[in-house]
């Protein structure tokens, strides 16, 4: 482990929303999380994001979160150009930053004026990104993936350091927990980002096809083509299935009884996923999860223990024909809880990139000597 109590961390999250416990977007949860055991261990951490952000060292705010649809660009550039000033006036100050681990998707792309080493996690799929987006990067900057599935599709990046699994703060999940055996479970849930890619729609289907009830919870981002289709494929199947309902940005509280109360999570993603915090958030609490066979699912799903990979709605169907009060077929609440125990720890996703920190560093440090 590095030296913490003399360094000085930027984390830049994503522009769009506010970084807090309460983030809907699986970048910000991930960030807020990383960034409050950082702070925990000694490191001096700063966050540059949305106006009305909760974290647990420094926030520099960039700007007010975006309201209006399709106003992402301008909020981006607002975004971008504020870090930068912030960046500069610590330098001017004598306070410069040891080192910018970059969440936000594109600040990486700036890091040619940044007089420190620059981290980019990467949080999409490979083809989100447009085709010519990683050429002519910048030469104080490394990348790293979030899963193994994801990194096959980056091995073109030379400045690839490799992977670190996304973790979750797991005494959130299990602090005053009801003996797994003991909950009543009631019904399905689906959680998350409510866009097309995330296949809400599809999670509504198997629970009216399989004469469940389910609640979908969750967050519409300020974005037309998700409004849309919130309108054209969610709200009409909420309007006639009486036995489904709709939780808008749930707060934590409510969301963890969400979890704990759920017979099953639902992840009917149509992408290729990078992660899945929902799919650890619920072995957590205990719940087992029923996954399309998609991206990085099968690494944080252990098929059997936590859940089933379903191939489609059809296999999905058949997995919750098996359904039980306390498990789904083979899967037992206490197992998930123990797969999360094991694999899903923040603070051993905190110190793998601690370590990348240190590396980063001291390759800085080789550069300048030489």
């Amino acid at each position: 482990m590095m030296n913490l109590t003399t360094r000085r961390v930027l984390y830049v999250a994503y522009p769009l929303l506010t970084v807090s416990e309460e983030s809907a977007g699986g970048a910000e949860q991930m960030l807020w999380t990383l960034e409050r055991e950082m702070y925990a261990q000694g490191i001096s951490t700063t966050v540059a994001a949305s106006d009305g952000s909760r974290v647990s060292g420094e926030l520099f705010s960039t700007g007010d979160p975006c309201t209006r649809p399709d106003d992402f660009e301008r909020r981006n550039l607002e975004h971008q150009n504020k870090t930068m000033e912030f960046i500069r006036s610590n330098a001017g100050q004598g306070r410069p930053f040891d080192l910018v681990h970059d969440q936000s998707g594109g600040f990486w792309q700036c890091a040619g004026e940044v007089d420190a080493p620059v981290l980019a996690t990467l949080h999409l799929p490979r083809n989100f990104c447009p085709g010519q987006y990683f050429e002519n990067v910048p030469a104080n900057v490394s990348f790293n993936c979030v899963s193994e599935s994801q990194a096959r599709n980056f091995l073109h990046l030379k400045s690839m350091l490799g992977v670190v699994p996304n973790g979750i703060l797991l005494e959130h999940f299990s602090a005053n927990l009801i003996p797994a055996n003991d909950v009543r479970r009631n019904g399905l849930l689906w959680l998350g980002r409510i866009c097309e890619e995330k296949g809400a729609h599809l999670a509504l289907e198997i629970a009216a096809r399989a004469g469940l009830n389910i609640n979908i919870a969750g967050q519409v981002y300020p974005f037309t083509y998700h409004q849309q289709y919130f309108e054209r494929e969610i709200a009409p199947r909420l309007a006639r299935m009486p036995n489904a309902a709709f939780i808008s940005s749930p707060p934590k509280e409510q969301k963890l009884q969400l979890l704990r109360g759920a017979r099953a999570v639902l992840i009917t993603s149509v992408v290729e996923e990078t992660s899945s915090l929902v799919a650890m958030e619920a072995a957590a609490c205990g719940t087992p999860v029923v996954a399309f066979r998609r991206g990085a699912l099968p690494e944080v799903v252990k098929d059997g223990v936590t859940g089933f990979l379903v191939d489609g709605v059809d296999d999905a169907i058949q997995a919750l024909h098996k359904i039980g009060q306390h498990k789904i077929g083979q899967i037992e609440s206490e197992a998930c809880i123990q797969y999360a125990q094991d694999n899903f720890s923040s603070k051993v996703m905190s110190e793998r990139y601690a370590r990348l920190y240190a590396q980063l560093k001291q390759c800085q440090t080789e550069i300048v000597s030489v």
